[in-house]
């Protein structure tokens, strides 16, 4: 087997669809299991070798690993079930053939290749264990890119409108500055026993992909950078100690190693199932296929390369992005029902997309809007409508507690994240903090509780709902899966036995980093966590650490499974928030510290163990994908403080409102003030007895009860057989700053490309769907530094009714319902309210 999946593609003219076409009907079974006719053919090849018993226990795998997988071709699925169950087959001996031999296809497609067909589209099922990956282009051009996007990222993180790079921008600039290297002469040299040499042939794929596996760790800016932020300025928390750099670097490795304990220790839940596809690591992978030596393919009459392809695309969305960016905004937000009447409050609320609802057929047309959500041609159809359907069912729900002012919610706007006091004003967190800047309660009863606007509220009850949903549903849906992998942990079970996946196989050629020394990774994270809030006076409990690590150890391999087939990563952060509220009540730097060591935690792990899936389908040796993660984290994190440090040093009157750069920290004022909500002010006060928003905690047990008539009827009526609970909850949260516009234009793309073009040309699908959005996402990128630094830096605007009307009348302004009381506040005065 190892030697057939190392070899070249060899296609034989006498294969079993050219042996048998009256048995078999080849265009059916082309649109039966998605495969385009190269990799049909070497399943049908392969098949000829299989005994019967290896087919017959290949179709019970079918029924029994995929029943419930929503990514799994339903048309093989239904077929594996009638052959297994339909007792009057056999009476019908040509159905019967007929049936059997083209499961017998699809048995081989499982065994030689994967079983799902965006997997093929862009994953080769082939390795060569001679391709050079652990080469010095690239250590000199992951590190130049780590170096630059931490720096980036970093410094204009505070800035607004901030910049960020993205990891596709060091994708499509490596290539050139790899074939700059390979100039460079071919002497070979020897160190330390390793020969090596500058220039080990032309640039490969897996060299390209270690590149950008060392760009995505690089990408986030550590998260602790904020609460640092908070501590040291004089206008949030005042603590001028937050300046060392040996606190700040403690906590940033820290946080941002942590990820990687857990994400070795998941690889059997996460990495190694061949369910667990990571539709998002597909359009990363498209895309390095595009550059480097491809074979010409026709794809349905289509011949151009998926490179020139992607330049063609590239260059469109390049040039059309000015427009929605810059020049016509209108395209972007295309609220145009409200330009009927600006200043129609309910008009606005319903159908504008800044602060309504976004109800409107036609939002926008601008692509970056498209994606903020979900990306309809990365992410399966499946998905894309559950969000939308999440949205519809919530949508009049929020407008329901608008229009009653439930928990006095008409006197805001109805669809914002910000947050308000009773007079319809921001909160003014400082109202409610003494000198020592900790929690007044006698100035807290003098100024005002904390409201939320409708749609706000809502979400928060959403999210309680689906952090109980996802245990519930994993429990469901996937347990067998965690089973396995539990046994595989344990040692009882060989991860070849468990997963029975080509790529998997391929993957045995090269050296597994063993379990201890990611367990060496989590203990060292721990400890120097530890050490970065003991030592320093934090006023936190090292303990934190583990309170945190517990919430990501629970929470990780349901969120992990979820994200890696549907493409959907839900985050943590508000159950963070409320139970690093609760146990550490009044204090906001322990609450921050526990959010940051259970939810960025649990984020990292998730982003890692999704990096490992990239390397393992580029059979990348793990070994090196391990080294080169921590390397490039270690240089991030060192990058990130530096710069951090000079922010806080060097820039006069930073993060403040008139800051002659437009440095005013919009992030880390919101984060002060989640902050001081949940860490000071204290959940409690919101949602415990007599709190404002109490009555939302019974959306835990509405989550965890939901998923259960869905998962028990699924059979029984199959309108409702792909309903997923947890991605109907998560459209429940595409409100608050985003809107229903967010969402709904992804259903029809998303519709005409993995559903009808999918199906009737899955050729051209396999060939350009990834690189599409990827050339779109590449070029909003690199358009979005220009216009960054081209335009907007030296405060060049274009000022006419295309760029303004969008942002005049109520849904720019955000009007409310219902006007202030004569009292001059509504609900509980000073002193009524505890």
């Amino acid at each position: 087997m190892a030697d057939f999946h190392n070899s070249e593609k060899t296609h034989s003219s006498t294969s079993v669809l050219e042996k048998a076409p009256g048995l078999i009907d080849i265009d059916g079974i082309a649109t039966d299991i998605q495969a385009v006719s190269e990799d049909l053919l070497e399943a049908a090849e392969y098949a000829q070798t299989m005994t019967s018993e290896e087919i017959q226990d290949t179709i019970h795998r079918i029924v029994d690993e995929h029943g419930d997988d929503p990514n799994f071709p339903q048309a093989v699925l239904a077929a594996a079930n009638r052959y297994l169950s339909d007792s009057d087959l056999k009476d019908n001996p040509v159905e019967y053939q007929r049936l059997y031999d083209e499961l017998k296809v699809e048995a081989a497609m499982m065994v030689i290749n994967s079983p799902y067909p965006e997997v093929r589209a862009v994953v080769d099922n082939h390795d060569d264990v001679r391709v050079p990956a652990n080469t010095f282009r690239v250590w000199v051009i992951g590190t130049v890119f780590v170096a630059a996007e931490s720096f980036l990222n970093q410094f204009f993180s505070i800035r607004f409108p901030n910049i960020l790079v993205f990891p596709n921008v060091a994708q499509v600039l490596a290539v050139p500055l790899a074939k700059l290297l390979e100039l460079l002469p071919t002497t070979e040299y020897s160190t330390f026993g390793y020969t090596w040499c500058l220039n080990p042939g032309p640039f490969n794929p897996k060299e390209h992909m270690l590149i950008t596996i060392m760009a995505n760790a690089a990408y986030a800016t550590p998260y602790t950078t904020n609460i640092v932020w908070v501590q040291y300025l004089p206008m949030y928390f005042n603590q001028p100690w937050a300046i060392s750099f040996g606190y700040q670097i403690l906590v940033a490795l820290s946080t941002n190693l942590m990820g990687y304990g857990l994400a070795g220790l998941t690889r059997r839940f996460l990495v190694y199932p061949a369910h667990a596809i990571w539709p998002g690591n597909l359009a990363t992978i498209a895309l390095n296929r595009a550059f480097h030596n491809e074979k010409t393919t026709v794809a349905d009459g289509w011949r151009v390369s998926r490179l020139r392809w992607f330049l063609y695309c590239f260059g469109a969305m390049f040039v059309y992005f000015w427009f929605p960016d810059f020049i016509l905004q209108a395209l972007s937000y295309f609220n145009w029902m409200t330009w009927i009447s600006p200043t129609n409050v309910s008009l606005a609320a319903i159908t504008g997309s800044i602060f309504g609802l976004g109800f409107n057929p036609l939002p926008t047309f601008d692509w970056n809007q498209f994606i903020i959500i979900i990306d309809p041609l990365i992410s399966p159809f499946f998905t894309t409508f559950n969000l939308f359907l999440g949205s519809l069912v919530t949508m009049p729900i929020i407008a329901a507690i608008w229009y009653t002012n439930t928990w006095n919610s008409g006197y805001l706007p109805i669809n914002t994240n910000l947050i308000f006091d009773n007079t319809g004003n921001l909160y003014n967190v400082s109202a409610v903090l003494g000198s020592d800047g900790l929690f007044n309660l006698t100035m807290y009863e003098s100024y005002s509780p904390a409201y939320l606007a409708s749609s706000n509220a809502f979400v928060y009850g959403v999210f309680f709902a689906l952090y109980t949903a996802v245990l519930s549903h994993t429990f469901l849906y996937h347990r067998r899966e965690i089973v396995h992998g539990i046994r595989s942990i344990l040692g009882r079970q060989k991860t070849s036995e468990m997963h029975k996946d080509v790529h998997v196989r391929l993957m045995e050629s090269y050296e597994e980093v063993p379990e201890w020394q990611y367990f060496i990774i989590l203990v060292f994270s721990i400890v120097i966590g530890a050490v970065g809030v003991g030592v320093y006076p934090t006023d936190t409990s090292p303990a934190v650490v583990l309170y945190g690590i517990l919430l990501a150890v629970i929470f990780v391999v349901p969120i992990g499974i979820i994200a890696s087939i549907t493409n959907v990563e839900i985050t943590l952060n508000v159950i963070a928030e409320m139970f690093g509220g609760l146990w550490f009540s009044g204090n906001a730097n322990a609450m921050n510290y526990f959010k940051a060591y259970g939810y960025v935690t649990t984020v990292q792990t998730i982003s890692f163990a999704s990096d490992l899936k990239l390397a393992h389908y580029m059979h990348i040796p793990p070994r090196l994908t391990f080294y080169t993660q921590i390397y490039a984290t270690i240089i991030s994190s060192f990058v990130c403080t530096a710069i951090l440090n000079f922010q806080m040093t060097k820039i006069p009157d930073v993060c403040t409102p008139g800051q002659v750069n437009h440095f005013t920290c919009p992030d880390i004022n919101t984060f002060f003030t989640a902050s001081v909500l949940w860490g000071t002010l204290g959940p409690k006060r919101m949602f415990g007895a007599g709190g404002i928003y109490n009555s939302l905690l019974w959306f835990f047990l509405i989550g965890a009860v939901l998923p259960i008539p869905f998962f028990v009827l699924r059979k029984k009526f199959k309108s409702i057989e792909h309903v997923h609970i947890p991605l109907v909850l998560y459209g429940g949260l595409s409100w608050a700053p985003f809107t229903m516009a967010n969402i709904w234009p992804a259903v029809p793309v998303g519709y005409v490309f993995n559903v009808l073009i999918k199906r009737r040309y899955i050729a051209w699908w396999s060939k350009y769907n990834y690189i599409t959005t990827t050339a779109f996402s590449a070029a909003i990128a690199i358009c979005g530094i220009v216009i960054f630094f081209g335009i907007e830096w030296p405060a060049v605007e274009i000022n006419w009714s295309g760029n303004t009307r969008p942002f005049s009348g109520c849904d720019d302004a955000g009007c409310a319902r219902l006007p202030l009381p004569d009292q001059g506040f509504f609900g509980p005065g000073p002193g009524d309210f505890r």
